[in-house]
C-alpha cells in the first residue's frame, strides 16, 4: 500500500538551496508532454490509457498530486525554463526572450554537459521578432545540442511542415527536410538524438531536457497503431470523425509511455540510473476535443482554460537509490520552482542574477519536508487565439480569482459553485483571507482583451518578491 504524503511527515534537514553533496552532481532527465494532463496517465486514475512506464516511476519513486502550470504552451515553458512568474517576463506567444536565463545556462555553468529535443516555438516567429531566424539560439539559451522542431521554421513555411511523420527538423544547426527524414516518425528521431547524447556523455554530468512534441495535434498515428498506411508527410493530416481522433489520441499518449521507458533504458545501460533524476510533467492540459474518462468521471480536456482541466498536470520524480518508493505527495509545486530545484540538485547556489519567485522541491524529492509553498499563482494572459486573461491564487483546495470567484476544488473541477459570502464555512473562510492578501501582494490582473495583436503587454520585472506572511 502506498505510503501517503511522507513529504510531509518526515524531519527537513535540508534548506532552500540545499545541495546533493558528491563527487559528481546527479544527472537529470526532464520530459514536459504536450497538451496532456492529469487524467490521462494510469497512476493518476485514468481509465482509457496504458501507461506501464510513467506508472513504474510513480510507484518506485513520487507521485505529485498538486503540480500547476499555466493553460497553454510558451506561458508555461517560459515559467518552466527561467524560474519567473509570468508577470515579470511573458510578452508573446511563441518567444522566449534572449535576455532571460534559462535553467540550461545554470546548468551548463555549473559543468554539465546539456540537450534539448522536441518543440522549440520560442525563437518569436509568430511576431517577427528580432533573432527570430537564428538557429543558434538553443545554444544562446545554454544547450549545447539540439534536435528541434519549430527552431527557425513553422508548420506554414514552404520549407516547413509537421512534427510527426516525416518532420521537418533542426539539429546542432542543419536543416533535416521532409525528404531528410522521408517516412521516419518525429518523436523517435528526436529521443533517438537524445538516447545518443547520454551515450557520449555518460562520464560526465548531463542534462537533457525533452518537451515533447506528443501528444499534441494533429491526432494521428503511432508506429505502433499506423500499419501499412503510408508514413510520408501527408499521413499527418487528421482523421475525421471524433472516435478516430480519440483512437490516435490513445495510441499516441501510449507511444509517450514507450520513450519514457525507452529514456529509463538507456540511462540505465550506461549504468547512471542510481544517479540520474527523471522528472516527467506536461504543459498544460489536453485537447479540448478530448474526453477521457477519470476515476468513475468524465473529464473533457481544459487546454487554454483556468479551470483543473487547464492548469493541473502531473508530475512524477524518480531518484533510484533516493526518492522515497511509492509516495504521493500533495505538497504544492508551481512551474517556477524546477530552476532552483535543479540548482540544488547541481550543488549550485543561487546568486543575484537568478530568479527567486520559486522554492527547491528536491528535500520532497529525498522524503524530506523541505518548505512547501502554501499557495501558487497563475497569471495568464496568452497573446494567442480569443482567450481572455486572468489571475488566480489556490491552494490544495481553493481557488480565488481576482476578480472574486473562489471556488473549492477538486471538489468542483469545473467550477460551477462560487462560494459566495455567506456560504463559506470557516475553513473556506480562512482560505479566502489566506490567498485574498497573496492576491494583495501581486501585480495587477493581466490586460483581459488578449488575442495576438493586443497592444497593452504590461510587465513587472522588478515586482517585490512574493512571499507568505509565515514563511
Amino acid at each position: 500500500m502506498m505510503l501517503k504524503n511522507l513529504c510531509g511527515l518526515l524531519v527537513c534537514t535540508c534548506l532552500l538551496t540545499t545541495a546533493v553533496t558528491a563527487e559528481r552532481p546527479p544527472n537529470v532527465v526532464l520530459i514536459m508532454a504536450d497538451d496532456v494532463s492529469w487524467e490521462c496517465f494510469g497512476c493518476y486514475g485514468a481509465e482509457d490509457y496504458q501507461t506501464p512506464q510513467i506508472d513504474a516511476l510513480a510507484a518506485k519513486g513520487v507521485q505529485f498530486n498538486h503540480c500547476y502550470s499555466t493553460p497553454i504552451c510558451t506561458p508555461s515553458r517560459v515559467k518552466l525554463m527561467t524560474g519567473q512568474y509570468s508577470f515579470r517576463n511573458y510578452t508573446h506567444f511563441g518567444y522566449l526572450n534572449p535576455r532571460d536565463k534559462t535553467f540550461a545556462q545554470l546548468m551548463r555553468s555549473a559543468g554539465y554537459k546539456t540537450a534539448v529535443a522536441g518543440k522549440w516555438q520560442l525563437n518569436g516567429l509568430y511576431h517577427g521578432a528580432a533573432g527570430s531566424q537564428d538557429v543558434n539560439r538553443p545554444q544562446q539559451a545554454g544547450f549545447d545540442e539540439h534536435c528541434l522542431w519549430q527552431l527557425t521554421k513553422t508548420v506554414a513555411d514552404p520549407d516547413g511542415g509537421e512534427r510527426f511523420w516525416s518532420p521537418v527538423l533542426e539539429q546542432n544547426g542543419k536543416l533535416l527536410s521532409k525528404q531528410d527524414n522521408h517516412q521516419q516518425y518525429g518523436p523517435d528521431i528526436m529521443s533517438d538524438f537524445l538516447c545518443d547524447f547520454i551515450r557520449r556523455h555518460q562520464d560526465e554530468p548531463f542534462f537533457v531536457y525533452y518537451p515533447t512534441v506528443l501528444v499534441h495535434n494533429p491526432f494521428v498515428p503511432t508506429p505502433d497503431s499506423i500499419g501499412d498506411a503510408s508514413r510520408d508527410h501527408k499521413a499527418n493530416r487528421a482523421p475525421k470523425g471524433s472516435a478516430k481522433r480519440k483512437a490516435n489520441f490513445v495510441a499516441m499518449v501510449q507511444y509517450l509511455d514507450k520513450i519514457v521507458g525507452k529514456m529509463v533504458a538507456q540511462v540505465e545501460q550506461v549504468g547512471q540510473l542510481e544517479n540520474t533524476i527523471f522528472l516527467f510533467t506536461a504543459d498544460n492540459g489536453t485537447n479540448r476535443n478530448i474526453t477521457s474518462n477519470w476515476n468513475a468521471m468524465s473529464i473533457r480536456g481544459g487546454k487554454a482554460t483556468t479551470t483543473d482541466m487547464g492548469t493541473h498536470v502531473p508530475l512524477v520524480a524518480y531518484w533510484k537509490g533516493h526518492t522515497p518508493v511509492g509516495v504521493q505527495c500533495d505538497d504544492l509545486i508551481d512551474f517556477t520552482d524546477f530552476y532552483p530545484t535543479l540548482a540544488a540538485a547541481a550543488g549550485v547556489r543561487l546568486g543575484s542574477d537568478d530568479p527567486a519567485d520559486g522554492r527547491s522541491f528536491l528535500p520532497q524529492l529525498q522524503g524530506l519536508t523541505g518548505q512547501p509553498r502554501p499557495w501558487v499563482l497563475c497569471h495568464y494572459q496568452p497573446y494567442w487565439g480569443k482567450f481572455s486573461g486572468r489571475q488566480f491564487v489556490r491552494d490544495q483546495s481553493y481557488k480565488l480569482y481576482r476578480d472574486g470567484g473562489f471556488f473549492q476544488v477538486p471538489e468542483d473541477l469545473r467550477e460551477q459553485h462560487d462560494l459566495a459570502a455567506g456560504q463559506r464555512d470557516a475553513d473556506a473562510e480562512a482560505a479566502h483571507q489566506r490567498l485574498s492578501q497573496t492576491l494583495q501582494n501581486a501585480p495587477p490582473a493581466p490586460p483581459v482583451l488578449g488575442g495576438r495583436n493586443a497592444t497593452e503587454r504590461p510587465t513587472y520585472p522588478d515586482w517585490q518578491l512574493l512571499r507568505d506572511p509565515n514563511d
